[in-house]
């Protein structure tokens, strides 16, 4: 079968979704407001509050939740068959994600841009919210650690990727001082960032750069984690409108014409899908595909991280509530797109089933590697662009996509130590730089600790990422339901999602328990547990809620919609 058909229905799936669904969800459940007086304009401060452009935030928004997870995941899931990851990250992309992210902004803009956990209190109570913010920072947590890791290991297995994605800094910072000191318009900046963006991933092979190892007792992979999160700190302390908005609107424009590439190489090339539709011949040691599935791929299905961006940063930058259905549903939209790229490139991006089969010999074979290099065999046969260029290119789409994430994700951690500060009245942990210093320490811990010395064994954390990222969908789904009740709006369109995410999460959960145990994982054994506690502890809360607030609204004008 040729993947035309795989990138056709999928698109043309999403552009449905948006343009009817997302419609339907604006006008009739989340009912926006035009005239609505936005917290960006109400609590404008020139750093975290910013009216924005709804299409550079949009890049801000798309670029930080998509991160290198809806590559990673999808990439692993595809050994159960192309079919499943297809058919989760379509379907996913258009009932669940769209109305997660769209309703995650929407619920933080009508509370003064409260994050999610910050909102539980109000919405289910004071002991909830205690446990999902706990949920919220090991999430976090691993997610940072995860993409750490995961950008060392391209460093050091595509040197030529290293000098373009460094350079994105540097572009990004330009542009953000040409755009909100010097008034210039978009149009310019962004063409001219996006050349050069190519220019240096062109250059980026005739420029290797390596670490050696030893080098002041530290092994290469370990050197980039260190220097990755230096970065992340600073990022995250500086004005959003100086790095982080240019620099994600900047990549999201440069990520946006790779994937067009992409699927134009696609198009030319036709490649044929040479992965099964259903594998009945998994390696030994693979998970069952339910519940799995359904947690492998979170980030390009529905992910609870973007629940944090929607309501941590972007939810601060929105400048018209009617915004919110552009940046929060096409975000889940183009981040369906990358996973949608992903599964092709992993299934067709190979000359037969047998080369295909020996690098999907083990559960989590495959994964950036599969990625990279059957991506780069579409690019180069369908377009004729070098193979060396087209590795690079698919490199540093990965690399500046969990670049992004890392940013928003440190400061989402400074974020939620600082509102730590305020509920306990410990004002240190209030303070900037202490609040960061505590994120990072914390990332690196979990980094290393989970991953060795070297920190090349983090990627172990994957299998907990997915659970509690979908758990978290999952929950934040419950708190909007639950406003929605209050204001006796129809809760269908979230309620179906989060029971299915819910009872999904706490399968897998379950399944995994069973196997940290078996092999002897102490330490992902406490997390799961920790996580699961939690979980369970947040969601009895939240239905509690759910029905007192389903009761009064019942009484006072009837039967719930």
């Amino acid at each position: 079968m040729s993947a035309i058909y795989l990138a056709v229905i999928g698109l043309a799936a999403f552009a449905i979704g948006y343009f009817f669904y997302s419609k339907f969800i604006a006008e009739r459940i989340y009912r926006l407001d035009p005239d609505f007086q936005t917290p960006s304009h109400a609590m404008e401060d020139g750093v975290d509050y910013v009216p924005t452009n709804k299409f550079v935030l949009w890049g801000h928004h798309f670029t930080s939740v998509a991160g290198a997870a809806p590559i990673i995941g999808p990439a692993i899931a595809v050994i159960w068959g192309w079919a499943p990851a297809f058919l989760w990250v379509v379907f996913g992309t258009i009932f669940f994600a769209g109305m997660h992210d769209f309703g995650a902004i929407w619920a933080s803009v009508r509370n003064k841009a409260r994050s999610i956990g910050a909102l539980t209190e109000d919405v289910v109570g004071h002991r909830a919210r205690s446990l999902f913010m706990i949920v919220i920072f090991l999430l976090l947590l691993m997610v940072n650690a995860v993409f750490a890791t995961a950008i060392a290991k391209l460093f050091i297995n595509f040197p030529s990727s290293v000098f373009p994605a460094w350079s994105a800094i540097a572009v990004a910072v330009v542009i953000g001082y040409l755009i909100y000191r010097k008034g210039v318009g978009l149009l310019w900046p962004s063409i001219i960032g996006v050349v050069i963006l190519y220019v240096n991933v062109y250059l980026g092979d005739s420029m290797p750069i390596s670490l050696s190892d030893g080098t002041f007792g530290l092994a290469a992979n370990a050197q980039w984690i260190l220097l990755l999160f230096f970065y992340a700190a600073i990022a995250s302390l500086l004005p959003v409108w100086l790095l982080l908005q240019p620099r994600d609107y900047i990549n999201g424009l440069q990520l946006f014409v790779g994937l067009g590439l992409m699927y134009c190489a696609v198009i030319f090339l036709s490649p044929t899908v040479v992965a099964p539709a259903f594998n009945e011949n998994v390696p030994d040691g693979t998970p069952p595909l339910i519940p799995l599935l359904f947690v492998t791929i979170a980030c390009g299905a529905v992910s609870g991280f973007h629940g944090l961006v929607s309501s941590g940063t972007t939810s601060k930058q929105l400048a018209k509530e009617t915004d919110a259905r552009f940046v929060g549903y096409f975000g889940a939209v183009g981040e369906g797109a990358l996973a949608l790229a992903a599964i092709i490139a992993t299934t067709a991006g190979f000359a037969t089933l047998a080369e295909w089969e020996g690098l999907y010999n083990k559960f989590g074979g495959g994964s950036l590697t599969a990625f990279v290099n059957g991506g780069a065999n579409i690019v180069h046969g369908g377009l004729g662009l070098p193979l060396d260029f087209s590795t690079t290119l698919l490199t540093v789409m990965a690399i500046l996509f969990a670049g992004t994430t890392m940013d928003t994700g440190v400061r989402l951690q400074r974020y939620i130590i600082q509102e730590w500060g305020n509920i306990y009245s410990i004002p240190p942990l209030t303070n900037n730089y202490v609040s960061t210093f505590i994120a990072i320490a914390a990332c690196l811990g979990l980094a290393f600790g989970a991953g060795g010395a070297s920190g090349a064994g983090g990627l172990t954390i994957w299998p907990l990422f997915g659970t509690t990222n979908q758990l978290l969908a999952g929950l934040t789904l419950l708190v909007v339901s639950v406003m929605l009740v209050k204001l006796s709006r129809p809760v269908w369109y979230t309620l179906v999602p989060l029971t299915f995410l819910l009872s999904m999460t706490i399968l897998a959960l379950l399944f995994q328990l069973w196997e940290f145990y078996a092999q002897g994982k102490w330490f992902l054994l406490f997390l799961d547990i920790v996580i699961l506690v939690a979980a369970i502890l947040v969601a009895l809360e939240a239905v509690s809620a759910f029905m007192r607030e389903k009761a009064k609204a019942a009484q006072a004008s009837g039967p719930a919609v």
